[in-house]
């Protein structure tokens, strides 16, 4: 186990970081051209993203997004 100490400011950074890569691969796996293969790595990066996203965000938050992969995944026929 390790930790950071970061200032209010750097967590706000970190944050919109996360969401904007969360919402770039939310964009890649809805894009039919990439092969499934592909997605299902796309979908395990999303999901470690999305943990770090977690540890930074308020639950109002990371509930967005874990509701858009889950509807991503149901039109993938993931689920």
């Amino acid at each position: 186990m390790r930790g950071i100490l970061i200032s209010d400011k750097e967590t706000k950074e970190l944050e919109y970081i996360l969401k904007r890569e969360l919402e770039e691969l939310l964009l890649d796996l809805t894009d039919e051209r990439i092969d499934q293969v592909v997605k299902n790595l796309m979908i395990e990066k999303y999901e470690i993203v999305f943990n770090l996203y977690k540890r930074v965000s308020l639950p109002s938050d990371h509930k967005e997004y874990a509701f858009q992969l889950n509807q991503v995944m149901k039109k993938n026929k993931q689920i």
